[in-house]
Order: structure tokens, then C-alpha cells, then sequence
């Protein structure tokens, strides 16, 4: 597919990468794109996750609505769940730009946003807004929770955007891996993360409502340290874990763009953060839901993430190579490779080739 939308990617790619992302964000919200309604599931595709109902499990990854600003649009184009954030509790800018990078030749992004964001109170209102809504009802909607640069106490700001938001949403992913924000990845280590969660659970506790909670890791982590993770998740009680955020790696890499800083998502990524999905499932003995992230721009890949351990996948960068129908086609096809395999359901796939990748 050549096209985001109504707006030819030849067109997109003449302009900075982050202009093109802000004007497909604002199209999207003015309801500008032509786009079909799609509601994909079946019986095989509906899926549980987390106590969370799916109409299938394709998500969308954090990052292309930051600001919970395009939820009409991006809940007709056939995703089963959106997650939008990252939320800080106060607004921010961000990191200076330039500080996104399309890598065409690897069919990759790098990005250096820093958690730019228009702050929880703003980004609660819109999911108040659209929560009351009619088709609000029918979408499954989680927030990524971010802190601010600088925060003396990342876990209270984790835990204020959750207090802020969570009336409004179905699942928060705590985001202790973006690699834009100075100190963020030493939260993953096991007694950092573990006041992080026991904060953030808190915070869900109190709500009227409490929701699924998941935490995002980074890829770059080895054995000792993914079964930390699975140890602290299990002792917090948190749902799950979302596998995984962007790299920092660069090996391999096209692009005349492959050394700038920030984290690396896309194809390259595919690989090393679904062996770190196999390892996640094989730690756990397949006992905590997983979310596979990472890379997944087609059928195959959302069914191999499924088959490695994960109950649901995300996917983000792939769009702005083969558009905003990216979703629904990965869904059919998923329905129809279930189907072929004489699969019921999804998690009858689900860690079926999880040691393929160990």
C-alpha cells in the first residue's frame, strides 16, 4: 500500500518527519482521511487478555497519538485496541528537534522525542470526552505513562497521571524504557521497579474502577535481568508486560540516518524484541499475558510474535510505510493463518514457538 490515508506517502516523505507525522495527526482529528469503517474480528480473533475483551488482537503501539487527539479516526481502522500517550503529568515540550528520523532503507524510525506532551489534565479530558461517547463504549483504550524530565519522584509521576486518567481508560502500560529521557531505564532495575509498580498499584487500587496495569521494557536486557522483571511483576501484582519499547542498538543498519540517538523501531527491531517475548513467556512458565511489540508490519509477523509467547501485538512504525489499512489487513490475514493451523482461538497459538527464538 502506497498511501497513509488520503495522503500519498511520496508526499510525506518530501517533508520533515515530524511534520508529517503532526499534519497526518491533524488530518486524522479534523476527520479529513476518507477512511472505511473497519471492525475486524471473528471468533477466532476475539480474544481475553488481561480481563481485557478484544475484538482481536492487533493494537496500536504508543506514540501516534500522543495526546489522545485522534481516537475517532484511529477506532475505524481496525485495530482492536489503541494505546495512546506517552502522558506526563505536566506539559512539556520535549527533546529539540529535528528528533525523528525515518530510515527507509531499513524500513525503521529513530526517534528522540523525550515525552512531549500536553499534560494529564488536558489528555483526561479528551478521553472523558470520548469515553461518553457512543463508539467510546465500544473501544478499548489504554494510556502510556510517562513522567517528566527532571521528576525528583517518577513513580508519583506515573502514579498522578493514572489517578488523572485512569476513570477514562481500560489499561495504563507504565513506560519505564523509553531511552529519550535521562534515568528513565534505570527504573527497570528490580528494587526501582519495584517501588514503580507498588506506587503505580496504588494508584489503581483507589481508582472506582481499578483497571489492568502492564509495565513496557526495553529490549536491551539480558536473562538475570527479564527475570527480575518477572519476579517484580508477580510480587506487584501488575497484569503484564508490554515487549518490548525501542532500541538503541544499531547493528546492521542502511539508513544514512542509522547514528542518531534515540531509540530505533521498526523491522530491525523484529528479532531481538521477539526473543526477548520467548524468553519473557519461558521465565513465566506462560503465566503472565504479554503484549509482542516491536517490528510487526504483517501477518506473519503479529502470528510469530503470537506463536513466540505474546496474547495480543502492537504495531506503529510499519504505517508510515503501508498506511493507516495496515491494521485491519494484519487482523484478516492473522484470522486466516489461525485458521489454516486449525487454531480455535487465539490462545490456542499463543507460545507455540516459543523456543524457536531461545
Amino acid at each position: 500500500m502506497k498511501r497513509l490515508g488520503s495522503i500519498p506517502m511520496a508526499a510525506t516523505r518530501l517533508l520533515d518527519p515530524e511534520r508529517a507525522h503532526d499534519l497526518a495527526a491533524l488530518a486524522l482529528r479534523a476527520g479529513l482521511l476518507p477512511l472505511r469503517s473497519r471492525r475486524v474480528t471473528s471468533k477466532r480473533l476475539a480474544t481475553s487478555l488481561a480481563g481485557l475483551e478484544l475484538p482481536n488482537p492487533v493494537g496500536l503501539a504508543a506514540g501516534l497519538d500522543k495526546n489522545a487527539v485522534a481516537l475517532s479516526a484511529l477506532s475505524r481502522v481496525g485495530f482492536g485496541f489503541l494505546e495512546v500517550g506517552a502522558a506526563t503529568p505536566l506539559p512539556q515540550p520535549g527533546n529539540p528537534k529535528p528528533r525523528l528520523f525515518r530510515l527507509d532503507e531499513d524500513r525503521a524510525a529513530i526517534n528522540r522525542f523525550g515525552f512531549n506532551s500536553d499534560g494529564m489534565r488536558k489528555v483526561a479530558a479528551r478521553l472523558a470526552k470520548w469515553r461518553s461517547s457512543r463508539r467510546g463504549e465500544d473501544c478499548v483504550i489504554g494510556l502510556n505513562l510517562g513522567a517528566n524530565r527532571g521528576s525528583e519522584d517518577p513513580a508519583a509521576d506515573f502514579a498522578s497521571v493514572l489517578a488523572e486518567c485512569g476513570p477514562h481508560l481500560d489499561f495504563a502500560t507504565v513506560n519505564v524504557s523509553s531511552p529519550n529521557t535521562a534515568g528513565l531505564r534505570g527504573l527497570q532495575s528490580a528494587e526501582r521497579l519495584e517501588r514503580v509498580l507498588d506506587c503505580v498499584m496504588q494508584a489503581s487500587s483507589r481508582l472506582s474502577r481499578p483497571i489492568p496495569v502492564f509495565v513496557k521494557i526495553a529490549p536491551d536486557m539480558d536473562d538475570g535481568d527479564l527475570s527480575d522483571v518477572v519476579r517484580v511483576v508477580r510480587e506487584t501484582g501488575v497484569a503484564g508486560i508490554v515487549a518490548t519499547n525501542t532500541t538503541v542498538a544499531r547493528e546492521g543498519l542502511k539508513s544514512r540516518h542509522r547514528d542518531e540517538s534515540g531509540g530505533l523501531s521498526g523491522r530491525p527491531l523484529f528479532d531481538m524484541s521477539t526473543r526477548v517475548l520467548a524468553r519473557l513467556w519461558r521465565l513465566s512458565e506462560g503465566s503472565i499475558p504479554l503484549i509482542g511489540v516491536g517490528g510487526v508490519g504483517s501477518a506473519q509477523d503479529a502470528y510469530d510474535k503470537i506463536r513466540a509467547g505474546a496474547g495480543a501485538v502492537q504495531l506503529y512504525t510499519a504505517m508510515v510505510f503501508d498506511g493507516l489499512g495496515l491494521a485491519a489487513r494484519i487482523a484478516e490475514g492473522l484470522d486466516a493463518l489461525l485458521e489454516r493451523d486449525g487454531h480455535a482461538r487465539v490462545a490456542d497459538a499463543v507460545g507455540a514457538d516459543a523456543e524457536k527464538w531461545l
